[in-house]
C-alpha cells in the first residue's frame, strides 16, 4: 500500500485510484471511511473483502452535494431534501429507494441506498475530483472499534487497500446518524451527532426509533437496513461490561447533584471491587470513566492496570470523540477486562451509549444488585 498522504496533497491521486477500481481510506468528521466507486460492483466486493465484512451489511454512499443524490435514487421526497438542506454537509445518513444505477453489491442486496455528504474539505474535494459517488463504510476490520486517526486505518488495513488520505484526528468520533426516509414514517436506524430531537424538529413530526437500537441489533435471519444493526460492532479484544444502578436506569438520569454523587460512589465502589478480584486472579483490567469521577478510581487501591478518562459527562461530544481511541488503546495495552461507567442517553448521549453497549456486547451490571 502507498504511504499515508497528508490532506489535499493526495486528492487527485486518490481520485484516480477510485476511477481505476481501487480503494482509498478517507477522513470525515465522524470516523475514517474506506472508499470505492459506489457504482462498481467489484469495488464494493473489494471493500467487503478488505474489512472482512458480511456482504448483506449495506455500505453508505458519500456525495459532495445534494445535486449528486438525484441519479442515485428513484424517489426523493421533499422531507428528505429538507433534512439534506438542514444537516448537510454533516453527520447524517439518509436512506432512500435506490435507482437502477446503484448495484446491489453496494446496498447489501436491498432496494434502498444510504447516502450522506460528509463535512470534511479533503473528502469533499476527493469526491468531486473522482466524479463518482463513493461507497464508504468505516475503515477498520469489521466488528472492531472504528478508526478516528489515519494510524488506526494503517493498523487494520495495511496491505489491503491502495491509499490513506490523512487529515488528522476526526472531530466527532462516532459514525453518522442514520434515518430511514424510504417509507411513510421517518425512522432512526442508528443514533449519532445529529439527534432524534433535532431530526423531529426539522421535519415537524416525530421520528420513530427502530426497536433494534434498544435491543442491540436485529435478529438472525433479518436483513439489516443500515450498518451497525445486526453484527458485532465497535468491540475491543477485552471482555467489556457497563456498570450502572437501578436508580439511574429508572429515573432516566433526571437526578439531583446529591443523588448523582451517591450513584457515582456506588458505581465506582463496585468497579473497584470487581477490578481487585480480577487483578488477584492475574487479569489485566481497564476502567473507562469521566473527568468528574476520575478521582474515585485510585490505581494504588484498586490495582487497576489502566484508568482512562473519555471526557466530561455533561459534554457527550467530548466523550464520543475519545471512545474509539480509548478502546483501541486498551487493545494495545492487552487488557483482559474493561469496566465502563454508564452515562445519560439524552441527546448525543444516545449515540455514545449505543456504541458503548455494542462494544460491551450489551453486558450491563447493576452496582446496587451486586
Amino acid at each position: 500500500m502507498k504511504t499515508i498522504v497528508k490532506g489535499m496533497e493526495g486528492v487527485q491521486e486518490a481520485a484516480e485510484i477510485i476511477k481505476n477500481g481501487g480503494l482509498v481510506a478517507f477522513p470525515t468528521e465522524t470516523v475514517y471511511g474506506l472508499g470505492g466507486n459506489a457504482l462498481d460492483p467489484e469495488a464494493s466486493r473489494k471493500i467487503y473483502a478488505a474489512k472482512g465484512r458480511p456482504s448483506d451489511n449495506p455500505l453508505i454512499v458519500h456525495v459532495s452535494c445534494i445535486a449528486e443524490v438525484d441519479p442515485l435514487v428513484s424517489v426523493l421526497p421533499e422531507s428528505a431534501e429538507k433534512l439534506m438542506e438542514t444537516f448537510w454537509p454533516g453527520p447524517l445518513t439518509i436512506i432512500l429507494p435506490k435507482s437502477e444505477i446503484v448495484p446491489y453489491e453496494t446496498t447489501g442486496g436491498l432496494e434502498t441506498v444510504a447516502i450522506r455528504c460528509p463535512e470534511n474539505r479533503v473528502t469533499l474535494s476527493f469526491i468531486k475530483a473522482s466524479g463518482l459517488p463513493i461507497a464508504g463504510p468505516s475503515a477498520n476490520t469489521s466488528g472492531k472499534p472504528s478508526p478516528t486517526e489515519a494510524t488506526h486505518v494503517l493498523h487494520d488495513l495495511n496491505g489491503k487497500i491502495d491509499m490513506i488520505l490523512d487529515d488528522g484526528p476526526v472531530g466527532i468520533g462516532v459514525e453518522s446518524t442514520i434515518i430511514d426516509m424510504s417509507g411513510e414514517v421517518p425512522t432512526l436506524l442508528r443514533p449519532g451527532a445529529v439527534t432524534v430531537e433535532e431530526l423531529s424538529e426539522a421535519l415537524g413530526r416525530t421520528v420513530e426509533i427502530d426497536p433494534a437500537i434498544v435491543a442491540g441489533g436485529v435478529n438472525e435471519g433479518i436483513h439489516p437496513k443500515a450498518p451497525g444493526m445486526k453484527y458485532r460492532h465497535y468491540a475491543p479484544n477485552a471482555k467489556m461490561a457497563l456498570v450502572t444502578t437501578k436508580f439511574l436506569k429508572k429515573r432516566d438520569y433526571e437526578v439531583s447533584e446529591e443523588e448523582r454523587l451517591q450513584a457515582d460512589r456506588l458505581i465506582s465502589d463496585y468497579i473497584n471491587e470487581l477490578v481487585k478480584k480480577d487483578e488477584e486472579s492475574g487479569l489485566r483490567t481497564g476502567i473507562i470513566c469521566c473527568d468528574e469521577t476520575k478521582d474515585l478510581y485510585d490505581m494504588s487501591q484498586t490495582g487497576a492496570s489502566y484508568v482512562k478518562i473519555i471526557g466530561h459527562r455533561n459534554e457527550p461530544l467530548s466523550m464520543t470523540h475519545e471512545l474509539f481511541r480509548v478502546l483501541r488503546e486498551f487493545d494495545d495495552d492487552k487488557v483482559d477486562r474493561i469496566y465502563a461507567e454508564s452515562y445519560s442517553d439524552r441527546g448525543v448521549g444516545f449515540a455514545l451509549m449505543n456504541r458503548m453497549r455494542k462494544a460491551a456486547g450489551m453486558t450491563e451490571l447493576l452496582a446496587d444488585e451486586k
